[in-house]
């Protein structure tokens, strides 16, 4: 038997094609002994091979260069059965592109919920029929379960054209949809086209767009023949498929029976309410395990003490099952009951309550759930990482820290010590294996909200935040993965004119390729049990991180990792007079002293400051540091509450003395390189730089952080992007605000990977995007976690309220001072008829299109404010989701918009 491969592709000079796949024909999947192709007419590359095999076998085209560099085309590996009927098998097929927009379709939302399959129609063909079989072959995701592609051609076989006769297409090969049709040489070349067949309505509902398809002539001879043409893309009459979602972190849900806090049996109930109103997507926050100090600051839900636990706050407990002790289970339900009136998250009075179930449960439960099947398989498949969380959380709550370090002989622990420490035998097992009991229920219970979601057509969206908590299991177990002495976070933006420090150590990059990102992939794939869809907190960290000395406080003092930074001789190039101490020393001036503290100047002067020259000043050695500075304040603080306000006034005026600098040396340079500090034109020590000197600086600023870069960090993303993005099969969207280089839109449009568009935080000089304009690989919304709701934001400024109500909305005359409902209205719906894939509100704003429904206060619809570090996590949604799901009136209005918004497509 001969099988010629047969696929179109335009090379450039010194590439050549070759297949392989995994028949031993084609090198069992060995790229090394793949068949090279040759070039034939036009931009065709043919093979052709003899077989032997006969049976399944899958197979793939590649590109590989003089340099030995190979390019595999997109997707998952062809298939073809070898059937000893044919004694030529010729395949025609089209190069996948890797970097096509429609590529996204191939992802896990669209082949687990919304295009999901039921059952398969099985590909059935009468070998007796003919000698020669014409396999028409057409991959296309985008088709709903109630639909099946068909096809209508000229030929009589193919129903001449009357679509009541389309053939039907077998989905069991589903993305890719096959049918075979008898042939002669009296039927070739003849046209087609693909349409898509209702069984619902049992008749062809749509024809694709576009010139009629055509099959050329073949030659037939006596023996017999298969030609199987493969075609690559469906042309939808429809434009690009769209749909919509709703945002809201798990804890903020509210249900009847909850315990205070949203849960993931909650996560039902919202998709419940999202299947009605046409919502397609649940995006939700971070749900990692923050339990550091068992206090409120752990609501903080992107500190997380493991990148792979789930949080014992979102366990449900009923089912988990009652206590024997009907007392005392009576006790746990009247606090439940307790707690869920509240408005609002009471984070430590929560976990007091499950704590206390989860105790009282494992003492009546543990020994029979330890000896199960259901753990034994759970655990097995959990391994990497389980028993390092539940022997990092014992010795948390030993030693009354998550401060590794102060764990004495347990501040490291070996892969054996650890395995010893986790043992059945230890005395303190039972406090260990609670933690596997407790983790065994949330996944359960989380697992459970993700298949009903996909079996109603709705996906979960997940977030990965940027970073990892400094006292966390990883970096105790890991530390060789991270820069321990740096703090990642992010230049001043809107958010905070003094930067941002989130605390993060930042990635140790070198070290973590060497096992080909092994803690990143196994991440991802944990990931994936939950959630078909997640969203890369602050994504530019992959492109470059702003990285904080431990000394600093402040994020104005950090700097780009991986950077290039300026060397002396460019600085002397650049006609630049480079004086250490002038330009990387504090510029203390007495005049300036006297301009920041006014009356308390001599105060200050005395307290904190020395004059080493006329006029001029140190910081004292014990404030050198913005951390040494802290340390004081916050001493004095604790010590002296009333005067709390005054001691930070003056602490963080003491920080912007010491974040007087213009360069900041570059580590490990020896004093030889230096990068510049991040809003120098600000700094007194600029201002008073003659005006020469001032314009190369500018010079130099300007091409540093916005040219000079450029393709270093494109370089440095497509070191480690591809890995996270080949790692699953889960759709990534990129939180890309801030200050974004040039080369960030290239790279995600090539990955394929959505961008975010808020419509307040344009990427670009606008002062709103208005949605329109945004690009189809990307998520738009009115507004993030980080943000005000629109409603708030309505009141906070009402100049730039007027601008957008006129520019934006097209609205004439005087803004509302309220967001009126027809206000959200019309916002809504303006990103709803946007071209972008998704379209993710926050819940907030779309309540507030109902004037009966929303809160009556926006301002407590707050979720975070980015510029408090000790911001308190504890917005809860104000209705009941049982009672959402009863507003027939709301509800179906918003599923009119959905559909008029063209978001509620079945393909």
């Amino acid at each position: 038997m001969k099988l010629k491969f047969v696929v179109g592709y335009r090379t450039q000079w010194g590439q050549n094609v070759y297949v392989t796949g995994s028949a031993k024909e084609l090198g069992k999947g060995d790229a090394r002994q793949a068949v090279k192709m040759q070039p034939s007419s036009g931009d065709l590359w043919t093979a052709e091979v003899a077989f032997e095999s006969t049976g399944d076998f899958t197979y793939h085209y590649f590109l590989r260069d003089e340099s030995g560099q190979e390019h595999h085309e997109f997707g998952e590996e062809r298939k073809l059965q070898v059937n000893k009927h044919f004694d030529k098998i010729h395949l025609r097929d089209y190069w996948r592109p890797q970097h096509a927009f429609e590529n996204s379709l191939y992802t896990a939302p669209f082949t687990k919920a919304f295009f999901a399959r039921g059952k398969a129609v099985k590909h059935k063909v009468d070998l007796k029929s003919s000698s020669h079989f014409v396999r028409l072959q057409l991959r296309a995701p985008r088709i709903g379960r109630d639909y099946q592609m068909a096809v209508v051609g000229s030929t009589k076989s193919l129903g001449a054209w009357d679509e009541s006769k389309a053939v039907l297409m077998s989905d069991e090969d589903f993305p890719v949809w096959k049918v075979d049709i008898p042939t002669s040489a009296k039927e070739v070349p003849f046209e087609y086209k693909f349409v898509i067949y209702s069984h619902k309505e049992g008749r062809v509902v749509t024809w694709e767009g576009g010139e009629n398809r055509y099959f050329p002539l073949y030659t037939f001879s006596l023996e017999s023949k298969l030609i199987v043409h493969s075609e690559e893309f469906f042309h939808y009459p429809v434009g690009n498929w769209k749909t919509a979602g709703v945002a809201i972190p798990v804890f903020s849900l509210r249900s009847k029976e909850g315990s205070g806090v949203g849960e993931f049996t909650d996560i039902k109930k919202l998709v419940d309410w999202s299947v009605k109103t046409g919502l397609k997507v649940v995006q939700i926050l971070p749900v990692n395990d923050t339990v550091a100090t068992h206090t409120w600051v752990d609501s903080y839900p992107y500190a997380a003490i493991s990148v792979e636990a789930l949080h014992p706050i979102y366990a449900n407990l009923q089912s988990m099952g009652k206590l024997k002790d009907k007392k005392v289970q009576l006790e746990i339900d009247k606090e439940a009951a307790r707690l869920n009136a509240l408005p609002e998250v009471d984070y430590e009075g929560v976990m007091k309550l499950k704590t206390r179930f989860f105790k009282l449960s494992f003492e009546e439960k543990g020994a029979a759930f330890l000896k199960s099947k259901e753990f034994k398989d759970f655990f097995q498949n959990n391994e990497n990482w389980l028993p390092d969380y539940a022997a990092f959380s014992y010795l948390r709550d030993k030693h009354g820290t998550p401060d590794f370090t102060q764990w004495g002989s347990c501040a490291e622990m070996s892969s054996d010590a650890l395995e010893t420490f986790v043992a059945p035998k230890q005395k303190h097992y039972q406090d260990i294996a609670i933690h596997y009991y407790i983790q065994y229920h949330l996944d359960k219970q989380l697992k459970e909200a993700t298949a009903y979601a996909r079996s109603q057509g709705v996906v979960l969206k997940g977030d990965i935040p940027i970073g990892i908590y400094r006292n966390s299991v990883d970096a105790w177990r890991l530390p060789h993965l991270f820069n321990m002495d740096t703090q990642a976070g992010a230049p001043p933006d809107d958010f905070s004119i003094s930067g941002q420090n989130w605390g993060f150590p930042t990635y140790n990059w070198e070290e973590m390729a060497k096992d080909d990102y092994h803690w990143w992939r196994d991440r991802m794939v944990k990931m994936s049990e939950y959630f078909d869809v997640f969203r890369i907190d602050h994504i530019l960290g992959f492109f470059r991180i702003w990285e904080i000395p431990w000394e600093h406080v402040e994020g104005l003092l950090g700097r780009f990792n991986p950077a290039l930074p300026v060397h002396l001789n460019e600085l002397r190039d650049r006609g630049i007079n480079f004086d250490y101490d002038r330009f990387c020393r504090p510029y203390i001036r007495r005049h300036m002293i006297y301009d920041i503290f006014g009356n308390y100047a001599d105060l200050v002067l005395e307290e904190y400051l020395h004059e080493y020259k006329a006029g001029c000043y140190a910081l004292k050695e014990p404030f050198d540091t913005q951390r040494k500075i802290k340390a004081h304040f916050d001493e004095l603080v604790n010590n002296d509450p009333e005067s709390k306000d005054f001691n930070i006034w003056i602490r963080n005026s003491l920080y912007r003395l010491h974040s007087e600098v213009l360069f900041l040396e570059a580590p490990l340079s020896d004093g030889q390189a230096f990068n510049p500090r991040i809003g120098l034109h600000s700094t007194y020590s600029y201002g008073e730089l003659d005006y020469d000197t001032q314009q190369k600086v500018d010079q130099l600023y300007v091409h540093f952080f916005y040219q000079r870069h450029n393709d270093f960090w494109r370089e440095s993303a497509m070191r480690k992007l591809p890995m996270l993005k080949g790692a699953t099969d889960m759709l990534i969207c990129g939180e890309d605000l801030g200050m974004v280089p040039a080369s960030v839109p290239g790279v995600m449009s090539e990955l394929q990977i959505l961008s975010l568009a808020i419509q307040r935080m344009p990427n670009d000089d606008r002062e709103f995007w208005h949605p329109a304009d945004t690009p189809y690989l990307s998520v738009t919304s009115t507004g993030s976690h980080d943000m005000t709701t629109l409603r708030e934001w309505w009141q906070e400024d009402d100049k730039q309220t007027q601008r957008f109500y006129n520019q934006i909305l097209g609205q004439q005359g005087k803004a509302p001072y309220f967001c009126e409902p027809w206000v959200a209205h019309q916002v809504i719906n303006q990103h709803l008829h946007s071209p972008s894939m998704l379209a993710i509100f926050p819940i907030q704003d779309l309540i507030a299109m109902d004037g009966a429904l929303r809160s009556d206060t926006p301002e407590k619809e707050r979720i975070n404010v980015p510029a408090n570090p000790q911001h308190y996590w504890k917005y809860r949604f104000h209705m009941n989701m049982e009672d959402l799901l009863q507003e027939e009136g709301f509800n179906s209005f918003l599923r009119q918009l959905i559909d008029q918004g063209g978001r509620s497509a079945d393909y």
